[in-house]
């Protein structure tokens, strides 16, 4: 690894341990995502033609096959447009802007009025019960994939891992918010049901955003720590990237930070 360097400030791993490649030609270094961005002038000169220096599937592709295993022909279409304002979520009390910079610092939570946490939290865990169905072909045990009159089990499973995740929850939360929880995703009376199934269209239509269910999904992979279901490590990371660039109106065009650590070893 001699040469995981960053090529911004020329840190090395000892200076920099979260070191990671530009997601595109994974061979440039980077000590963050500042570095690369000062850099990406210089970059875009060669970062194709190093692309070619590794074999095997890279980030790209990975963000390619998340995109068309959930995106769909009606879901949205981020490869020709180079920035993304999140226009105001509807059926929601608060809108919170830059919702992926969010996920990928954790945040996604926070700052949020207490039914609308409960919300994303049901309504991430029915998405990603939906695609373990409908891409995966397995059904969640004791849920209404299973015939049960509600996921309430599966989904307490579901809050004890996200709990794990320190600091991923409001600092509000506790044990009686969290049966406060259980208790409205039991209720059956508004959208957010733990006694109902959930599509793609069902979360589209209701929130009225096409990017809604592209949010509760990396909401949830990052909160899991494991791919979405049906995609490649490192899709969700990669796509995640590039729309927080978007947010923060860069270029949507490959200058993404790759989620890869100088762990890993290089390909080719």
């Amino acid at each position: 690894m001699a040469d995981a360097v960053c090529a911004t400030c020329k840190k090395t791993p000892d200076e920099a341990p979260n070191m990671k490649r530009c997601a595109k030609c994974q061979v440039t270094w980077y000590c963050n995502r500042e570095c690369q961005k000062t850099d990406w002038k210089s970059h875009k000169k060669i970062c194709a033609p190093q692309a070619g220096s590794f074999s095997g599937p890279t980030l790209d592709d990975a963000a390619k096959a998340y995109k068309e295993t959930h995106a769909g022909a009606s879901g949205p279409n981020v490869d020709h447009a180079e920035t993304y304002k999140q226009r105001s979520i509807q059926n929601l009390e608060k809108h919170i802007p830059n919702p992926f910079t969010r996920i990928d610092k954790g945040t996604y939570l926070h700052d949020r009025p207490e039914g609308d946490v409960f919300k994303l939290l049901i309504d991430a865990f029915r998405m990603r019960q939906q695609d373990v169905h409908k891409i995966q072909g397995k059904t969640t045990p004791s849920s209404v994939y299973t015939g049960a009159a509600s996921s309430i089990v599966p989904f307490q499973a579901f809050l004890a891992r996200v709990e794990k995740k320190r600091g991923y929850l409001p600092s509000w939360w506790n044990a009686d918010k969290r049966k406060a929880c259980e208790e409205f995703g039991e209720s059956g009376g508004n959208f957010s049901s733990l006694r109902k199934k959930a599509t793609k269209e069902d979360v589209m239509e209701h929130y009225k955003d096409e990017r809604m269910p592209m949010q509760l999904r990396m909401f949830a992979e990052e909160a899991l720590g494991e791919p979405a279901p049906g995609t490649m490590p490192g899709a969700g990371a990669s796509m995640r990237g590039m729309m927080t660039l978007m947010e923060a109106g860069g270029r949507g065009d490959g200058l993404s930070y790759s989620l890869m650590n100088v762990g890993e070893r290089r390909r080719g």
